[in-house]
């Protein structure tokens, strides 16, 4: 049997920067020679995450992270507060996370609790280091105003959490549209069909809308039967496949406040 050529030092670089123009927010549609250059060729490094483990602590005084990570599959990531354990930040494939612990624009004046960053499932990803994002940020408009756009979404996904109300449709409604928000933006949903597709475990649901298990279960038992979403069977044990069908309609259960729902047995 021949000895196997080992991938070229090169071709792997430019593997992993084809991969984040394919598919991550930040970096797709650049040229790929023109960002090579900003990207050298021992400054890219895929990693692999495995779940329920701690990836570093956000918002650490005077310990900002020294690279920007590009989840390319698995996951979700999660951004855990305390001390309510409360999730407070989902990163789906094809977006970043990191950026408010890195001190470029607007993450050298992010203060918050610390805060647990972790892999809820077994995440892949690219981290890029912090030199290669500050030249990014200083040399490329466009670059700047998609890495702006991180800021914000991270901003208006806290803001739909804060309008969970202690009535449960409204608040798991609340999650629901803080993820259709982000991933619309991101440009990685809708489907084809118009539908919105999250890997969403029951958990997270509970821990970002600060209601129990057994009540989100009934909650989306409830949206199951009048058309708002559907639980997709998948054959991977590990799947929390949820389909948001009607879009639209969420957003009516999203607004309620005085009027409640028909579908909810607790009034």
């Amino acid at each position: 049997m021949g000895k196997r050529t080992p991938l070229a030092k090169d071709e792997h670089h430019l593997d992993l920067v084809q991969t984040l123009i394919q598919t991550n927010f930040l970096f797709k549609g650049f040229e790929s020679s023109w960002l090579a250059t900003y990207l050298p060729l021992e400054s890219l490094k895929a990693e692999k995450f495995f779940s329920s483990r701690p990836i570093y602590t956000a918002f650490q005084p005077g310990e900002p992270i020294q690279v920007l990570y590009a989840l390319v599959s698995g996951g979700p990531v999660i951004v855990r507060s305390t001390p309510l354990d409360r999730v407070i930040g989902i990163t789906y494939p094809g977006s970043c996370f990191g950026m408010r612990n890195l001190p470029v624009a607007f993450g050298g004046i992010q203060y918050a609790f610390p805060s647990l960053v972790e892999a809820y499932k077994t995440a892949n990803v690219i981290t890029i280091p912090l030199t290669a994002i500050q030249n990014l940020y200083q040399n490329s408009q466009e670059f700047q105003d998609r890495y702006h756009t991180l800021f914000e979404l991270r901003e208006k996904f806290q803001y739909h959490l804060l309008n969970c109300s202690a009535y449960p449709p409204q608040a798991v409604a609340s999650l629901l549209r803080a993820l259709i928000y982000q991933e619309r933006e991101l440009g990685n949903q809708p489907t084809e069909e118009g539908f919105y597709l999250f890997d969403l475990p029951i958990d997270i649901i509970a821990r970002a809308s600060q209601l129990n298990q057994r009540t989100v279960e009934q909650v989306l038992k409830g949206m199951s039967k009048v058309g708002l979403l559907q639980v997709v069977e998948d054959h991977d044990s590990s799947s929390d496949l949820l389909r948001v069908v009607a879009p639209e309609m969420l957003k009516e259960v999203y607004g309620t406040t005085r009027d409640k729902v028909h579908w909810w047995p607790l009034r």
